[in-house]
């Protein structure tokens, strides 16, 4: 495993990484991971895999697919 240092962190950057971190429930360090694997995470999706993955939710859904309405109505909830 690699180490290094990081240096001249601007105060109002740790802060922020401080607070996701603890919302998190991650030291820093692991917080810090996360956000260069999200970072750095490649942009263009395989759509094999996308499309393995939707399947395997399909899997965990039990009952009749979501409409329009219904998809717009958890986006809406907890905002009314």
């Amino acid at each position: 495993m690699v180490t290094f240092t990081l240096k001249g962190i601007p105060p109002e950057l740790y802060e922020r990484l401080k607070a996701r971190a603890a919302g998190n429930r991650r030291s820093i360090n692991s917080e810090i991971i996360v956000c260069l694997e999200e970072a750095l995470r490649p942009r263009r999706l395989d759509p094999k895999e996308v499309r393995a993955k939707a399947a395997e939710l399909r899997k965990l859904f039990k009952g009749p697919p979501l409409t329009d309405l219904d998809i717009d109505a958890a986006k809406r909830w907890g905002r009314e």
